[in-house]
């Protein structure tokens, strides 16, 4: 204060007048590092929450309903729906806070527990100009599709309690310290490992726990003797259709911003799918001597999430190179080396999205440019190796956390009200035995 009277002094100004002009700078300065909601990225915001959602209920749902036997089918429908439901309820309560708030560089705290402190002109640090609780209801969207991916190796043959259960403990344990550690300013984060919209946290870790899922739940009935071909493709035809499109949001929305690297994130989404697709289309095409509509439908799927870490970071030229990486291999995962091991993934989860996340989580330190990534990411170097093995770092303690929270509540599980249903109940069916309900 002394050094502002000074300067009024100096200019020769009555006090309050002087006092206006020297202060009234600084108060313009501090006021526009305030945090501003802007009306363009609320819109954008909102728009990519509801394609996010989309691709939960309908798109995951129809995706493997067609997919199963069809006394199957809304017993699968039945999950992904319970699981919506069911992490939005636990997300609001307490998945927000341990994720997005400072905590530590494991957890967050519960400083947000029951959405407390949130007001209608809150924002988060990661989302400056939208409110907070848009950002939260985006960041929700994922943490729905995420088990609800994670259930489809199972399909068949669990228990509808057991799921519900599974889905409430990976959830807290498993899924929240994950994306606490690569998007809640975690130990990953910190660390410079790079996912844009989820090639870590919710592929990798969904493809590794629904290979643990399956391995412990063991083969269904009948399995690989047994003809269990998809009951209607058609819906899962629409199941993708509706993937694909709500992807958008997945990728672009992940920009959190209505901007040219939100435009550019949909533009790379769409030509990996496109490509992908083509790759696993054609590679069955050679093997096996006709182009199915399911491995044209699981080719786009594998690319939309191969693209996912990199989306933010890569260019057009590099999604065509991850979209046919990602058609091949996983096309390979899930038929030749699924074969070979003799697990039985019954919807692919970890071919497709687990081996999809880690091809895209590697591509980034291949491909990531710093022409798209922008000054957010510090220090990034086209083509860095060092990247690739902060990548693998991040792949590694992901890895470790989902194979080992999954078995360990697994076990506790199977423990107490059990995992399978009994065999008479898998032979009959799931819907008429977990639902009373059937489809005729």
């Amino acid at each position: 204060m002394p050094a502002v009277l000074s300067c009024v002094r100096r200019l020769g100004l009555p006090l309050p007048v002087g006092l206006a002009v020297v202060l009234l700078p600084a108060i313009a300065i501090a006021a526009d590092d305030k945090p501003k909601i802007d009306s363009g990225d609320t819109a954008w915001m909102i728009v990519a929450t509801s394609l996010v959602l989309l691709m939960s209920i309908p798109g995951l749902a129809l995706f493997y309903a067609g997919m199963v036997r069809k006394k199957n089918v809304l017993a699968t429908t039945a999950q992904t729906l319970a699981t919506v439901a069911l992490v939005t309820v636990l997300w609001v309560v307490v998945g927000y806070s341990l994720v997005f708030t400072p905590g530590n560089s494991v957890i967050g705290d519960l400083s947000r527990f029951m959405m407390a402190g949130l007001k209608m002109d809150s924002v988060h640090d990661a989302a400056k100009t939208v409110p907070e609780n848009i950002f939260m209801m985006f960041q929700l969207t994922f943490a729905a599709i995420t088990p609800a991916i994670v259930v489809g190796s199972a399909a068949d043959r669990i228990k509808f309690s057991a799921m519900l259960w599974f889905m409430a403990l990976w959830l807290i344990l498993v899924y929240c310290p994950v994306a606490h550690w690569v998007w809640g300013g975690g130990f990953l984060q910190k660390a410079g490992v790079l996912d844009f919209a989820g090639g870590i946290v919710v592929h990798i870790n969904a493809g590794v726990a629904g290979l643990v899922l399956a391995l412990m739940l063991g083969p269904r009935r009948g399995y690989p003797t047994e003809n269990m071909a998809p009951h209607n493709l058609v819906l899962t035809v629409i199941g993708v259709s509706l993937l694909w499109v709500g992807w958008f949001g997945f990728n672009a929305g992940s920009a959190v911003a209505a901007d040219a690297r939100a435009g550019m994130a949909l533009t790379v989404t769409h030509v990996s799918a496109a490509t992908a697709a083509l790759a696993w289309m054609f590679a069955e095409w050679a093997t096996m001597g006709k182009p199915s509509v399911l491995g044209i439908a699981s080719g786009a799927v594998a690319g939309l999430g191969t693209i996912t870490p990199a989306s933010g970071y890569v260019d057009i030229s590099a999604a065509l190179v991850i979209g046919l990486v990602a058609g091949l291999g996983c096309f390979y995962a899930s038929t030749a080396f699924k074969r070979r091991m003799g697990y039985d993934d019954s919807l692919d989860v970890f071919g497709v999205h687990g081996v999809g996340g880690l091809i895209g989580t590697v591509m980034v330190g291949i491909f990531a440019t710093s022409a798209i990534a922008g000054p957010d990411v510090k220090g990034l170097i086209d083509g860095n190796s060092q990247q690739v093995l902060t990548q693998l770092y991040g792949i590694i303690c992901t890895v470790a956390l989902s194979a080992i929270g999954t078995a360990v509540i697994l076990k506790a599980i199977d423990a107490t009200i059990g995992l399978r249903v009994t065999p008479e109940q898998e032979i009959e069916g799931l819907d008429i035995n977990l639902h009373g309900e059937s489809v005729h």
